[in-house]
């Protein structure tokens, strides 16, 4: 568990299920990741985090509200599984729509990547999103990341031409 001044990031509880599937159902949250999730997404998705966690001792954690407890959405560290970020540390966020422009995806993400300097071995942290996602991007600028154009690649779950198939990368070094 980590927290923060607002928030606390910790494993998946199965209360997160109906907040979590609420935030796959939204079209504005989903907006830069594809589909509408589904409850069966959903139920796969949150095994995925817990199999992270179990397997590798980090994961996208919840985030709680330390206020009221409400369910914010995730952020935290994994494997990365894709393109150039396959095998690499990726940090990566997603909150509900009524948490965004609050500061709270800046405190998590720098709270993972805190966590990730003081726990982890790796020489650098990355992410992805798409050109368009630009609140993503911007916070991994906010955050000292560097974008990497040598390694924007096409993300296999997109078809050439889809809006969401080109993914660009950013990465930080170790302090």
């Amino acid at each position: 568990m980590i927290e923060t001044e607002r928030l606390i990031l910790r494993g998946w509880r199965d209360e997160d299920h109906a907040p979590f599937a609420a935030m796959g159902r939204s079209a504005a949250v989903m907006e830069h990741l594809g589909d509408p999730m589904d409850d069966d997404q959903v139920a796969a998705a949150i095994a995925r985090t817990r199999g992270f966690q179990a397997s590798h001792g980090y994961t996208f954690w919840a985030i709680e509200r330390r206020a009221d407890g409400a369910f914010l959405g995730f952020c935290g560290l994994k494997p990365g599984t894709v393109g150039p970020i396959k095998g690499e540390v990726e940090i990566g966020w997603r909150l509900r729509e009524d948490a965004w422009g609050q500061g709270y995806a800046r405190e998590a993400a720098q709270a993972s990547l805190d966590w990730g300097w003081a726990n982890l071995d790796t020489p650098k942290i990355m992410a992805i999103t798409t050109p368009a996602n630009t609140a993503s991007w911007g916070l991994m600028i906010r955050l000292g990341m560097t974008r990497r154009p040598d390694l924007d690649f096409g993300h296999p779950q997109f078809q050439p031409g889809d809006r969401l198939y080109e993914h660009i990368t950013y990465e930080i070094a170790r302090p």
